[in-house]
């Protein structure tokens, strides 16, 4: 059974294009800049960051909480441009970085989790299409969800190629629709006062914010090689995903942060910069786009999230990507039907607390350390590494429940990091000099 599957696998990535699940991505495979910078440009100019950016400002006004903005997805440029530099450089996709800092087992925690992280991103998409879809139009939330999933499963199913062709098209989508619903705002209510709007609600701090941008992205950003183990080398994909970070994830932040700042935000308290509704009501040309939009724009992220998941699970279950993306398309699909965005609020949580040092930590281990890395010999599980996660997921937990105003996230990331490159320059300093000649 398991040589059909296989044999099966090899027919379907022959016609479509090897994925490279097991091995790196030969020189010959690799992709231009603007290919790889089309995967992710469009991956997180999504409406959830407009939601999360109304949000945002909304606690903390629109001066300091684009200063937020800014400032995360800053931090968000340094690691997620880190880790890509390591993808392009090695052609390894994130389950085999993994294996080089946390073991040729330990890897598979650390793949795991992120892999089902993503895939529960990925299900929590298809059910915010099919609640924006009832919201906005009164369609049968259920009934969008089952098209959205055999949509968004079908994109991912196509492979990288796939991924870049959406990116183009729901880049300059989002912006171009975002650009109407700012006209419509300045129309109904104006947008000369949006620099003086000081925010209503006072639940979140700066910290807060920007712990909030680092971890909307977290998970993905840290299996960005996955897309950026197509660079021809590492500086063409640390500069791919700068295109992501800041660019397209601050614009699309600040989309919602200004329609929240006009009074324009229908429900911000819950909805946050979501523009949505303003698009609807304003005769039949403009609702077809809105619709197109709401498919294409979170169609985008789903194919994405679903491609990171399938192809880590491939790894894990020595499986192919296209296999898996079928599977996991399907349980996505059945869980967003379920329900499974209404723990959206515990899922932010998740990625700010325990993602953020896994990055860290290969960052530290592959780039700052980069020399003593290459120099020893593969392990089964690798101490240092799942130590520092340990100390950083931990701090992040005690400042999330009582110090949450300085942001979990970045705690997270920092004490892992630094815990890692004490802990590993210790071990590699314990090694007899000749093992490093």
């Amino acid at each position: 059974m398991s040589s059909l599957v296989e044999h099966e696998g090899e027919l379907v990535d022959g016609a479509l294009g090897e994925e490279f699940e097991h091995e790196p991505v030969p020189m010959a495979r690799r992709r231009s800049l603007a290919s790889v910078a089309a995967v992710w440009f469009g991956f997180p100019m999504v409406l959830t960051q407009a939601v999360f950016g109304g949000i945002i400002v909304l606690n903390l006004g629109f001066i300091a909480g684009s200063t937020a903005i800014i400032v995360g997805n800053l931090i968000l440029c340094a690691y997620v441009g880190g880790l890509s530099y390591i993808a392009g450089s090695t052609g390894l996709n994130f389950a085999m970085q993994g294996k080089k800092t946390f073991g040729t087992s330990g890897y598979v925690v650390a793949c795991a989790l992120l892999s089902t992280l993503v895939v529960g991103w990925y299900a929590f998409q298809i059910g915010l299409t099919g609640q924006t879809m009832h919201t906005a139009f009164g369609w049968n939330a259920t009934l969008v969800i089952l098209i959205a999933t055999l949509l968004f499963m079908g994109t991912t199913f196509l492979g990288i190629r796939a991924l870049s062709i959406v990116g183009l098209i729901a880049a300059p989508f989002f912006i171009v629709m975002g650009i109407i619903s700012l006209v419509i705002a300045a129309e109904t209510h104006g947008i000369d006062n949006i620099w003086s709007y000081a925010g209503t609600a006072k639940d979140m701090t700066f910290g807060g914010a920007v712990s909030l941008v680092i971890a909307g992205f977290a998970d993905a950003g840290t299996m960005t090689a996955d897309f950026t183990r197509w660079s021809r080398n590492g500086k063409e994909a640390a500069l791919a995903s700068f295109t992501a970070f800041p660019i397209a994830n601050a614009i699309a932040f600040l989309f919602g942060g200004v329609i929240v700042a006009a009074g324009s935000a229908v429900d911000p308290i819950h909805n946050g910069g979501d523009f949505m509704p303003l698009l609807t009501g304003h005769g039949p040309l403009l609702s077809t786009l809105a619709v197109l939009f709401v498919f294409v724009n979170l169609g985008s992220v789903c194919a994405h999230c679903l491609y990171n998941g399938a192809v880590g699970y491939s790894h894990l279950f020595k499986s192919r990507m296209r296999i898996l993306t079928l599977i996991l398309g399907i349980l996505g699909g059945l869980a967003a039907a379920a329900g499974i965005w209404t723990l959206f609020p515990y899922w932010l949580s998740l990625l700010g607390i325990f993602v953020p040092p896994i990055g860290a930590i290969i960052i530290m281990d592959q780039l700052v350390l980069g020399k003593a890395t290459s120099l020893r010999g593969s392990m089964a599980y690798r101490t240092p590494a799942f130590v520092a996660w340990a100390l950083g997921s931990g701090v992040a937990v005690i400042f999330h429940i009582w110090m949450p105003q300085y942001g979990e996230a970045l705690v997270a990331l920092v004490v892992a990091g630094a815990a890692y490159g004490v802990l590993a320059t210790r071990s590699t300093a314990q090694v007899p000099v000749a093992a490093l000649d």
